[in-house]
């Protein structure tokens, strides 16, 4: 790849997309953003000058025409779960359009053989089939997974009971790493405009807290008292899906807290995850009391 960076970005009114967008803009190149609605504000990049080109990942022949409109020869995705292909076709119009290198939005939910991850595990699943469509087409030397774990953002699914002052919850006291899209869209800059020797970059957040403790945070941001309460599973899972959450997602969540809870953060811990922020981006991570301090308006009534 030449060292001048042309860059195609999906998603970049997100947090992580854009993070990745304005870290990869910092580093020297050039960025284009591709967006369903390409006239959608995007405060944090306001300031930046860059191509606009409407695009929907779930559309092929949109992400072909946007790879060649761009230019660009590196593009940052992130994983769709509604495809019947895994994203084959997408993948495919982005090599044919001119895609040379591509940096994926993963999870940790990954380990291993991405072809051994089996079809129960719908989220680790969901993104091995599309990492393993990306290898195919692109073969493994020319993209990246970046694998994350629990984003601090996830506290916004709690909202309404954070609002109403009680949290129902599967398991409040199961912990995670509270990891901030800010950060991982900062790493994720850093691989678009530099590359990677590394096939897959595991990042985990900086602290290991249980909801309940994330609650005692945010009760103290916000200045309001706000409980975590125990409910069970099917009870937990009527909640997600009444929220919106797919019934397969949701099922996959509601394992990870009530069967193996802690797991993934085990493993994250036990590769030391969390340096990679630092090491990819030279900055020591947001905690979750930060980032809370940030977002605090996010979660009024």
């Amino acid at each position: 790849m030449s060292n001048a960076r042309n860059i195609l970005i999906f998603g970049p009114t997100g947090a992580v997309g854009s993070a990745a967008a304005l870290t990869a803009h910092q580093e020297g190149a050039q960025v284009t953003f591709a967006m369903r609605d390409p006239t959608k504000p995007i405060p944090s990049l306001d300031h930046i000058s860059a191509k606009r080109i409407q695009a929907d990942l779930s559309d092929p022949g949109s992400v072909y025409a946007a790879a060649i409109q761009s230019g660009a020869k590196v593009a940052f995705l992130y994983a769709l779960f509604d495809t019947s292909d895994h994203m084959r076709a997408t993948i495919e119009a982005l090599k044919t359009g001119g895609i040379e290198f591509v940096v994926l939005l993963s999870s940790v939910t990954v380990k291993g053989n991405i072809r051994a991850v089996p079809t129960s595990e719908y989220i680790g699943y969901t993104h091995a089939q599309i990492e393993v469509s990306l290898d195919e087409v692109f073969g493994r030397e020319n993209f990246v997974a970046v694998r994350p774990y629990f984003f601090t953002s996830n506290i916004l699914w709690f909202k309404d009971g954070i609002v109403s002052g009680e949290v129902k919850h599967a398991n409040p006291d199961a912990a995670f790493d509270w990891i901030s899209p800010e950060d991982i869209g900062r790493v994720a800059g850093q691989l678009l405009a530099h590359g990677s020797r590394e096939n897959v970059v595991y990042l985990s957040g900086p602290e290991q807290m249980s909801l309940r403790e994330a609650l005692v945070v945010v009760s103290r941001v916000l200045g309001k008292e706000i409980r975590a309460t125990k409910i069970s599973r099917p009870e937990a899972f009527q909640l997600m899906v009444a929220n919106g959450t797919p019934g397969p997602l949701a099922n996959n969540v509601m394992d990870d807290l009530t069967e193996h809870p802690g797991e993934d953060l085990k493993f994250t811990l036990s590769i030391n995850a969390v340096d990679n922020i630092q090491r990819y981006t030279n900055r020591v991570p947001i905690r979750f009391h930060e980032w809370m301090e940030v977002n605090k308006h996010k979660f009024e009534a």
